[in-house]
């Protein structure tokens, strides 16, 4: 029997598979459908085994609630055509579901999630939905949250989840709050609840690192610590003849680095490290850093971070959540963004497709 490119499409569609597994699986069956998605799913095994060693790092999110407790997961695929396949995402929320159900708890390093597919079951269900889909997928990560109240955001078509737990109140304002507060989160990713998450250690790196940077770009030092870089360059003849004479002629000139070339320039960045045990004595300097670390702050941390729908463009998210509830606190969230952290497949688009028609 002839096999025709509307057959192939048929499969293809009931079954997520790739062109050329449906087109083999119908010529293997003589174009019988049925038949042919019985060999795709028997495939499967041997399929997950090839597929092993390739780059899954496209995907989706999906959540799954109950009372008091919530939970995120996110699968990965090898294309984002298959992340908007309708087989792939009923799998994932399947997942989802099966996880709230499970006694484990997850975590962002996923270290349950081989647990989680023996005890859920999904370990099968995940060899025939390779089989069928044709692509590598994976069960990343999950992590589940629980408290008072809890509430879920979807971003993107899943390209983001969030949870945030909360304390203190479990009314519908404290939910519809919650929910906001999920959206902030996938909107600005925060890294900490507030600054007391904060370790000792990690401010002191933020400090250094800041100190490091703000000295290795003196086009931003304060004026008097740049006078005293120009006069040491000037007391030591160390730019050119060129940039010595720019210097005389435009140190009070706010455009000057415009006009030193980046030699110059990087020298003066290195005296500037190179007297840094004094520089981190002065307090305009000082003042400066401790400026920029309260604004990295101001960023990561998610109650002082700016209530994205804030009226006046100014209300932090810890006094949007004081005017909804005083009692009600977040005491913890989860934000999955698909494939972060993960090496990213170069993909050809055009390169694939005449392998396929070479085939």
């Amino acid at each position: 029997m002839a096999i025709t490119a509307s057959m192939v499409k048929e499969l293809r569609e009931m079954t997520g598979a790739g062109m050329m597994d449906c087109k083999k699986a119908l010529t293997e069956t003589n174009g019988d459908m049925e038949a042919a998605v019985d060999v795709l799913k028997k495939s499967g095994a041997a399929k997950m085994e090839k597929k092993a060693s390739r780059i899954a790092a496209e995907g989706i999110t999906r959540v799954a609630n109950a009372e008091g407790k919530a939970v995120v997961v996110e699968v990965n695929s090898e294309t984002d055509f298959v992340a908007k396949n309708e087989t792939f995402q009923e799998f994932v929320q399947l997942v989802a579901d099966k996880a709230i159900a499970s006694s484990l708890n997850g975590g962002k390093d996923g270290e349950d999630v081989e647990a989680l597919l023996d005890e859920a079951g999904l370990r099968d269900v995940l060899v025939e939905k390779t089989a069928t889909i044709g692509e590598k997928l994976s069960v990343r990560r999950f992590e589940k949250v629980e408290g008072d109240v809890v509430a879920s955001y979807l971003h993107g078509g899943g390209r983001i989840g969030v949870l945030v737990a909360g304390a203190g109140a479990s009314d519908d304002a404290a939910k519809e709050a919650l929910t906001n507060i999920a959206m902030q989160i996938a909107a600005m990713n925060p890294q900490y609840i507030s600054r007391s998450d904060i370790s000792d250690e990690e401010i002191a790196k933020m400090r250094e690192i800041t100190i490091d940077s703000a000295l290795n770009d003196p086009s931003s030092l304060p004026k008097p610590i740049q006078n005293e870089l120009y006069t040491k360059v000037e007391t030591e003849s160390l730019f050119s003849a060129e940039d010595a004479a720019i210097l005389a002629e435009k140190k009070n000139d706010k455009y000057l680095y415009n006009f030193l070339s980046k030699e110059a320039i990087a020298k003066l960045g290195e005296l500037a490290l190179a007297g840094k045990a004094a520089y981190v004595e002065n307090k305009i300097f000082s003042g400066l850093v401790e400026g920029r670390i309260s604004k990295q702050l101001k960023e990561i941390c998610l109650m002082d971070q700016v209530y994205v729908k804030a009226e006046d463009g100014k209300q932090t998210v810890a006094k949007y959540l004081e005017s909804v509830n005083n009692a009600l606190t977040v005491a913890k969230f989860v934000r999955f963004e698909v494939g972060e952290g993960m090496e990213k497949k170069n993909e050809d688009f055009a390169a694939e497709v005449a392998a396929q028609m070479a085939q």
